[in-house]
């Protein structure tokens, strides 16, 4: 039995086919288009209360930063897109975006203070994949918020339990501090944030 072979589309391709109104959301990993569903139910919720919370602190503490309602990362290498769960951008850099007026698509990891990913069942994408990608991109903040304790023992440890962890980027490699339960979460770039992981794993305060 064979077994058929992806077909491979550049990112410009995937842009362009990327279809509108659609019930499922799609991505471009290393050149193959894959398609994910929308996140409903906790998942939805759990980013939903995350882009409240940033935008609060975005606001209050006046930064130059705001939440899009969706928009696409390009990897450094051009060969995959993402659309992440919560996405934080500055202002500032944005406005040498090449491409953010006409389609929505990030280009540069300067344009980018903090990119959010909620994990689902292919939690590998984001525990491996996404944060390659991020770090070579030169995302200065990440966050994988794992409230289900779905990933690996090698990223959360055993037992595994929910746990939410923050890579920030120190001479271009990412360090990672993890947050469980009553943690407070510490974000170098909001340090005004004021929140423990387990709120956000129940999407309330």
């Amino acid at each position: 039995m064979t077994q058929a072979i992806p077909k491979q589309v550049t990112f410009d391709e995937f842009i362009t086919s990327y279809p509108e109104n659609s019930e499922y959301r799609y991505e471009l990993h290393e050149g193959v288009i894959v398609e994910m569903p929308k996140p409903k139910g906790k998942h939805s919720e759990v980013a939903g209360f995350l882009n409240i919370e940033l935008g609060i602190v975005c606001r209050e503490a006046q930064l130059p930063y705001f939440i899009p309602r969706e928009c696409i990362v390009r990897s450094d290498d051009g060969e995959s897109g993402y659309e992440p769960d919560v996405i934080v951008l500055d202002r500032d850099a944005v406005s040498s975006e090449p491409r953010w007026e006409g389609e929505s698509i990030i280009t540069m990891g300067r344009s980018i203070r903090l990119v959010v990913e909620v994990v689902s069942t292919n939690w590998q994408d984001d525990y491996l994949t996404k944060l390659r990608d991020y770090e070579a991109l030169g995302i200065h903040e990440y966050w994988i918020v794992d409230y289900l304790g779905l990933g690996g023992r090698l990223h959360i440890g055993y037992p595994k339990r929910p746990t939410l962890s923050v890579y920030q980027l120190v001479e271009a490699e990412y360090e990672v501090q993890r947050f469980r339960e009553g943690d407070r979460i510490k974000s170098p770039t909001f340090a005004q944030l004021n929140l423990t992981s387990e709120q956000v794993f129940r999407a309330e305060r």
